[in-house]
């Protein structure tokens, strides 16, 4: 009988998806339940994206399309790379992929293994630490404090890196806290970098496009003197309401990409061919649905922080980013995944214990806000009255 294979024992899992996969369980049987867990925004995807991908299939795309994506696509990718950050990149260098988390799937792939060391954030999106146990590398988290607003610090950071350490990888704007990490502190990590020429970088820029209050979001790729090194991702889920799309790019430094090339042929031979002509339409096209979303995600980010502030035993930082809020819930008297299971439970609202997202998750809550305003309003008067009941 098989009982285990190798390496398999230490892959994690994200466990939204565990929570997402409950909260449809007691809402099939008749709970009304309010989902704040899962990072997916409540918008459809733009209607000039969706038809798009229809007259690609009536067009008749539909075969095979190089591994590492058509060639279109692949120059809307470069020319909304210059246009976002300054920084002219090849379509050579970009690869279209089935989803962001692939991107992160082959980095990691190719730098870890037993003897090295893979940086990440912590708080931090948690495919990110299953990812490097799985290699067998050893996964050194970059500490995302709340005092540093869920940035990290340059120098704690640079003061984590040895020459065992073959990648370091970054998310700004962060999930799960909303953290976005300002110039100065990765300007002293980058020079501090030169000591280690051999440790690569991945630079998780989902989010580039949810800032708020005048936040800039910083590429790596405005650093020249990496880019020899870098990886960065990015892709379709957030930006244009594209989750099930599986739709993501990757740009990459010129000695790694045919090795994801020759990853892409053995693993998945390439994304489907129709909806790389809708990612052509999601970024060549009108982009008021984006503001307009964006505009949303405000109005609910500063809804999400007053009501939670508001809560007994609990506070909250503004999140500069992405769409989530990570409330502090240590004076509550609960621990974070305790609190999350019977607030699913007991009055139906969906959320993810900060543990699932690293050690230094303890005592906080990821609060996704990409739900609408009425649900997110309904969701706080419940998680309020579970709170004034616990404490009478």
């Amino acid at each position: 009988m098989i009982s285990t294979i190798p390496g398999f024992d230490r892959i994690g899992e994200e466990n939204a998806f565990a929570v997402l996969a409950r909260a449809t369980e007691l809402a099939a049987g008749g709970m009304d339940v309010i989902n704040l867990g899962i990072g997916q925004p409540n918008f459809p995807t733009p209607d000039h994206i969706v038809e798009a991908a229809v007259k690609a299939l009536r067009d008749g795309h539909h075969g095979y399309t190089p591994a590492t994506g058509i060639l279109p696509l692949r120059e809307a990718v470069a020319k909304r790379t210059l246009d976002t950050t300054g920084v002219e990149v090849s379509p050579d260098s970009v690869c279209i992929m089935p989803g962001g988390k692939v991107t992160m799937f082959a980095a990691i792939l190719m730098m870890g293994e037993p003897g090295t060391e893979i940086m990440y954030p912590d708080p931090g999106f948690p495919i990110y630490r299953s990812m490097i146990e799985f290699t067998g590398a050893t996964p050194v988290p970059i500490p995302m404090r709340e005092e540093n607003g869920f940035a990290f610090s340059g120098d704690e950071a640079l003061s984590l890196v040895s020459d065992k350490t073959r990648l370091i990888i970054l998310n700004s704007p962060a999930n799960p806290t909303g953290g976005v990490t300002p110039r100065s502190e990765i300007e002293k990590l980058i020079a501090g970098l030169d000591r280690f020429p051999d440790t690569a970088i991945m630079s998780d820029e989902i989010y580039d496009q949810m800032t708020y209050d005048g936040e800039e979001h910083v590429s790596l790729l405005t650093f020249p003197q990496i880019r020899d090194r870098l990886i960065v991702l990015n892709g379709w889920s957030k930006t244009w309401a594209m989750t099930g799309w599986r739709m993501g790019w990757s740009i990459w430094p010129e000695p790694l990409f045919d090795k994801v090339r020759k990853l892409a042929v053995n693993a998945w031979s390439c994304v489907n061919a129709p909806s790389q002509y809708a990612g052509i339409a999601a970024i060549e096209g009108p982009q008021e649905a984006v503001a307009e979303m964006m505009t949303a995600f405000d109005s609910r980010r500063k809804l999400v922080v007053e009501r939670a502030n508001a809560l007994p035993g609990v506070s909250c930082v503004m999140p500069k980013g992405a769409f989530y809020a990570f409330p502090n819930i240590k004076n509550t008297g609960w621990k974070a995944k305790e609190f999350a299971s019977a607030l699913l439970e007991k009055h139906g609202v969906a959320a993810i214990g900060g543990p699932d997202f690293g050690i230094l998750g303890e005592g906080y809550m990821r609060l996704s806000y990409a739900n609408s305003q009425e649900n997110i309003s309904r969701a706080l008067d419940r998680i309020e009255l579970f709170l004034k009941e616990e404490r009478a």
